[in-house]
Parts: structure tokens; C-alpha cells; sequence
């Protein structure tokens, strides 16, 4: 990944693949599936970030990965998972869902509701150590811990009631208000991804937008503002 300026770093949602099938709408930060380019195969240890819109009653069904953790985050309406390991459970809002596929895992993903459609991220995260035991685990987060603050909701060591995810990363979310400023600076030798998952925030003279991702070069500071409100994911990488 290049670094430089703030512009150098930006993935614009415009630049995204796509994958839209009758029950399916998929933009793809990434490289995945039928899009492909080898400027977008990930970023330090984050492979995929798919943003998903999938139809009411409609999802993926049985499927199997291995040597993956993958993440589920719902933006919008109620995610349906099912295993092979017998876990069975709904994906809402607030929640963050780990699934560490390891040795190899089958598991669907349905829209839970026969009316409104789902809105979520779907994000692989390369692991530190192959064959590990496929697990599963879910926790909720209140959104009075991430108005206006960065949340630590996934990380190696699980700290602060965060879901353990099996690779040197720290994964915070924040929900800015109207008016809000945030800011977060990385350690040297540590890198950022942001990926805006709703609204709008300025940083610099760059304003990013739903569906824009950044690539932080490490030690960067990150200053944010919002006039509109936003919710944001940030990736922090080794």
C-alpha cells in the first residue's frame, strides 16, 4: 500500500466491486470473488471487507471456510447464523460476531426477517497461526460505549469484553453525532484501516463518505469531524 498524502490512502466506494444477484447486493473493498485487482488484495492482515445488503427471507446458505477469521458486523435489520459446531443465533445491531473458521468450519447467514432487508460487513481477517480450533463467539456492545469514543470490540487478547480474534489486531467502532470530533493516533509500527459504515466524516481537507475506506500509514494521526453523524470502524494493524 502506498503512503503519503491523506488522498493517497483513500479506497473510494465508487471503486468497489460488485456483486448484485436478485437477493444479493455486494460492494467489495477487496479483491473477492469475481472482481479482481492486485492493487486490492488487502491490507496488512485484513483481506476482505464485503458490504452486504441481502433481501428479506434470503442469505447464504451451508458453506465452509478454513484458516480464516471472519466477522460479522450488522449496520442494519438482523443477521440468521447457523454451524456446523451447533451455534446458532441473530446478529443485530451493536452486536460484534467472530468465527474462527481454523481446521474448518460450514455456517449460513440469513436475513432473519421476512420483510425488511439486512445491511452488514462481512470482514476476513488472515490469521496468525493455521489450524486452529473453529470457535464462535458473539457479545453486545451498548451505544452509550461508543457515542462519540472509539470502542475496542474485537482484539487478540480480548480485553475489555472484547471478542478474541486470533491475529495481532485491534478493532474499535465509534457512532459520531452531528458536531462530533474523534481522533486516535497510532503507535510506530502500527497501521490503520477506516472504513466509514454510515454518514459522513471530514478529516483534513478529505471528506469520506458510506463506504470509503483509508489505509493509515503508522503512527498517522487521525482527526475526524462530522456535521452529519457517522459510524465508523477502525482497524489497528501490526
Amino acid at each position: 500500500m502506498t503512503q503519503g498524502t491523506v488522498s493517497n490512502l483513500i479506497h473510494d466506494r465508487n471503486a468497489r466491486g460488485r456483486t448484485k444477484i436478485g437477493w444479493l447486493d455486494s460492494y467489495h473493498t477487496f479483491s473477492f470473488g469475481n472482481f479482481y485487482d492486485p492493487g486490492r488484495m488487502g491490507f496488512r492482515a485484513l483481506r476482505v471487507i464485503n458490504d452486504d445488503r441481502v433481501a428479506p427471507g434470503a442469505g447464504f446458505p451451508m458453506h465452509s471456510h478454513r484458516d480464516m477469521e471472519i466477522l460479522t458486523y450488522v449496520i442494519e435489520g438482523a443477521l440468521e447464523h447457523k454451524d456446523s459446531l451447533g451455534n446458532g443465533a441473530i446478529i443485530k445491531p451493536g452486536e460484534a460476531q467472530v468465527m474462527s473458521a481454523g481446521t474448518g468450519i460450514t455456517h449460513s447467514e440469513f436475513n432473519s426477517s421476512s420483510t425488511e432487508p439486512v445491511h452488514f460487513l462481512q470482514i476476513w481477517i488472515l490469521p496468525d497461526e493455521e489450524g486452529l480450533k473453529p470457535r464462535y463467539e458473539q457479545r453486545d456492545f451498548p451505544l452509550e460505549e461508543k457515542q462519540g469514543q472509539w470502542r475496542l470490540i474485537g482484539a487478540k487478547d480480548g480485553r475489555n469484553g472484547a471478542v478474541t480474534i486470533h491475529q495481532n489486531v485491534d478493532l474499535y467502532v465509534s457512532i459520531l453525532a452531528a458536531g462530533d470530533r474523534l481522533s486516535y493516533t497510532l503507535q510506530p509500527e502500527r497501521y490503520g484501516w477506516l472504513q466509514v459504515a454510515k454518514g459522513m466524516v471530514a478529516w483534513g481537507d478529505q471528506t469520506l463518505r458510506e463506504g470509503d475506506g483509508v489505509a493509515i500509514a503508522a503512527g498517522e494521526q487521525l482527526d475526524l469531524s462530522t456535521d452529519t453523524g457517522a459510524e465508523l470502524l477502525l482497524f489497528d494493524l501490526a
